[in-house]
């Protein structure tokens, strides 16, 4: 009889609280076995070191500390790092690849409800309608004295969708939903057939902008992509165009998109700024033209239990030796497609 792999969950009490109710603890103590303590935020504390020596599986998310060559050294056993949350890159590092660790995460389940926020938002940018509430004096005035917001629909609009990531692929398909729509996506690494059997069409960025009612991003935080939406791309988008960010706050210039609001050229919903939260005096929180979320699109309350049983599905497929799902590799993990 094949004996069950020794696991440690790690992750704040928080995380483990919102992950893990009696029924998927129950499931996890079903694929594994679990010692004292079953979880830890802490991976150097005496007792930890103690049980890391056996530690063959850990499943991690939010608050779980980076397992540097030190920690990794406390765990030789280890073979397989299965993430509850999406992005890897503050966890795991070189020594995790040298060593031979398998990594996976959630990033593919945590895509859907960012892109659920991503297709409200293009609704709602289609109507002004966060703008509209907004303004003071013309939310309670009639549809029949609303000017300077541009064509209020979602009938025949174009929406560029920066970046085909798990995320903007699940975009251009929930975008199918509205009535006519043209979906352009600007991504270098993208192929083109792909992109156009997913309902979309190919183009550069250059090319994209001047023809979007709506602007939405979803490329990765690289060195390459800091302010990619920069005053001069700003300045390309038609008037009235709408702006969303869910993905990075790096990803825009904030100076410049500010100053196109406050001209009353664009508008902007944005998830995800930079800093994170913006100061005080920011000139985007004085805006009617920029709605701005804390952060929310990412799974919150019941949809981390969409994560939780993802990397449990790995787990089980782990441990029967069987192809891991959304296995994180040193090549995908340094072109930042795991970010």
């Amino acid at each position: 009889m094949q004996t069950k792999p020794q696991a440690l969950v790690v992750m704040d009490r928080q995380s483990f609280d919102a992950h893990f109710d009696a029924a998927r603890l129950e499931r996890l103590a079903g694929l594994v076995e679990l010692g004292e303590p079953v979880w830890t935020a802490d991976l150097d504390s005496p007792s930890v070191r103690t049980r890391l020596a056996d530690v063959e599986v850990m499943l991690t998310s939010w608050g779980a500390p980076r397992l540097t060559s030190e920690r990794l050294a406390a765990a030789p056993a280890l073979k397989a790092v299965l993430h509850c949350a999406g992005s890897v890159r503050g966890l795991v590092g070189d020594e995790v690849w040298r060593r031979g660790i398998r990594v996976t995460s959630g990033a593919d389940a945590n895509a859907t409800p960012v892109a659920e926020y991503t297709l409200a938002a293009i609704i709602f940018a289609g109507k002004k309608a966060p703008f509209l509430a907004a303004d003071e004096r013309r939310a309670y005035e009639g549809w029949g004295t609303v000017t300077g917001y541009g064509d209020l629909s979602n009938f025949r609009r174009t929406v560029g969708v920066v970046g085909f990531s798990r995320i903007g692929r699940k975009v251009v398909d929930l975008l199918k939903v509205l009535g006519d729509t043209t979906c352009l996506v600007a991504d270098p690494y993208a192929d083109p057939a792909e992109v156009g059997r997913a309902g979309a069409t190919l183009v550069d960025l250059a090319d994209m902008l001047p023809r979007v009612d709506v602007l939405t991003l979803h490329a990765p935080e690289l060195p390459e992509t800091r302010k990619l939406i920069g005053a001069a791309e700003l300045s390309m988008l038609p008037d009235s165009a709408t702006v969303i960010n869910t993905a990075r706050g790096s990803l825009i210039d904030s100076d410049a998109l500010a100053a196109e609001c406050a001209a009353g050229r664009l508008f902007a919903i944005l998830d995800v700024t930079e800093p994170e939260p913006l100061p005080a005096g920011s000139p985007l929180r004085r805006l009617a033209r920029v709605m701005i979320t804390p952060h929310v699109a990412g799974s919150l309350g019941s949809e981390i239990g969409r994560l939780t049983d993802h990397a449990m599905d790995e787990l089980a497929r782990w441990s029967a030796r069987q192809p891991l799902r959304t296995e994180i590799t040193a090549e995908n993990w340094a072109l930042g497609l795991s970010a």
